[in-house]
C-alpha cells in the first residue's frame, strides 16, 4: 500500500510539473496555479501537497529544462569532427526548439526577480555544458587535434557560433533558419571552429 502511495504521488508530481511546462511554454511566469492545476487534472491543493509555492513549481521546470540542455561529448574514438557536429545538433535542437526557446524567454522575464534562479539554471544547463566542452577541448588540444589556445575561450565561441544569431532569431520570433538547412549549417560552422583551430603544423 505505501508503494502505490507513493508512485501515485510521484506520477502526480511529474504530471503537475509537465502541465506547469506547457503552462510557462503559453503564459510565462504569470500561469496561474488554478490553471496549472486544471491542465494536470489534480485540484488546486495537490499542487501545494508537492511543492511549496510557484516559485518552487517553476523551478523544478528549469531544472528539468537544465538538464535537458546537457549534451553528451564521449571521447569514444571517434574523429573529432563527427563529435563537434553531434555536439552541435544535439545543443542546437535543445536551446533552439520550442521548449528551450520558452523556457529561455520566461527565465530571462523573470531573471531581475529570481536571480538565483536564474543563475542555478544557468550552471546546472549551459554553464555544465560549457565545462564538459572545455575539458574535450582541452584534450584535443593535448593530443594536437587542435591548436593549444585557451580552451574555455574555445568552447564558449563554439558555443556561440552555434546558438548566437539563430537564438536572436527565435527569441525575437522572426523567420528561422530552414530546417532542410540545419544539418549543412552545423558542418559549416565546426569546419569553421576546426580551420580557427588547426593544428600548426611542424
Amino acid at each position: 500500500m505505501k508503494f502505490n502511495r507513493e508512485s501515485a504521488k510521484t506520477e502526480s508530481r511529474q504530471r503537475l510539473i509537465d502541465a506547469a511546462t506547457e503552462a510557462f511554454m503559453e503564459e510565462g511566469y504569470s500561469a496561474s496555479i488554478d490553471r496549472i492545476a486544471e491542465r494536470a487534472g489534480v485540484a488546486r491543493q495537490t499542487v501545494y501537497n508537492q511543492f511549496l509555492d510557484k516559485k518552487d513549481l517553476f523551478s523544478e521546470v528549469a531544472n528539468r529544462a537544465a538538464d535537458t540542455i546537457l549534451v553528451p561529448l564521449d571521447g569514444d574514438g571517434t574523429d573529432i569532427r563527427t563529435q563537434l557536429i553531434q555536439l552541435g545538433v544535439g545543443l542546437r535542437q535543445r536551446i533552439l526548439g520550442d521548449e528551450g526557446v520558452a523556457i529561455f524567454r520566461t527565465l530571462i522575464a523573470e531573471a531581475p526577480r529570481l536571480p538565483a534562479l536564474a543563475q542555478a539554471f544557468f550552471e546546472k544547463g549551459p554553464g555544465r555544458t560549457l565545462v564538459r566542452l572545455t575539458s574535450f577541448i582541452d584534450r584535443a588540444m593535448d593530443d594536437r587535434k587542435l591548436r593549444r589556445d585557451d580552451p574555455q575561450f574555445a568552447a564558449e565561441m563554439l558555443i556561440s557560433m552555434l546558438d548566437g544569431f539563430e537564438n536572436s532569431r527565435r527569441m525575437l520570433g522572426v523567420s528561422t533558419f530552414p530546417s532542410d538547412e540545419e544539418q549543412n549549417r552545423i558542418t559549416q560552422i565546426v569546419d569553421a571552429f576546426l580551420r580557427a583551430y588547426a593544428p600548426e603544423r611542424t
